[in-house]
């Protein structure tokens, strides 16, 4: 039987400077609840959250700075992560699909959404306002 890791909140607000989005990421890892996650769980999350903060810098700040806000909740050993910010919207206001496409075809980089959505589950993406929000759930069993 696995005992249930108790509930543990944070949030950070980061700069969109892939300076500040490295250091604020350096800096979640070390706080509860990633801090009492395995490592490999740790290194997943740090994967995802790396993939999704560093697209926001690339694209949805592309055109001016701004803000980016981190929410991570562990409760009953699901970790639910909430990412919002205020810059452009993703094409077409939908999550990229995600597919692997053929390596030689590909620009820089082009396995992101793959990976973030092999990785996690309950992902969501909604524009509302202005801002951006993109929720997802990963298990920290």
């Amino acid at each position: 039987m696995v005992t249930p890791l108790p509930t543990a909140r944070v949030h950070i607000t980061l700069v969109s400077d892939p300076l500040a989005v490295r250091a604020g990421l350096l800096s979640l890892l070390c706080m509860a609840p990633l801090c009492d996650l395995s490592d490999d769980l740790r290194g997943t999350v740090e994967l995802v959250l790396a993939e999704v903060l560093n697209n926001i810098v690339e694209h949805a700040y592309a055109q001016y700075d701004g803000q980016i806000g981190v929410t991570l909740i562990l409760e009953r050993s699901i970790l639910r992560c909430e990412v919002v910010d205020h810059g452009l919207p993703m094409p077409a206001n939908l999550l990229p699909p995600g597919q692997l496409a053929d390596c030689a075809s590909l620009p820089e980089g082009g396995y992101g959404w793959f990976l973030i959505r092999s990785l996690t589950c309950g992902l969501a993406y909604d524009r509302k306002a202005g801002r951006n929000t993109l929720v997802f759930q990963i298990d920290a069993e």
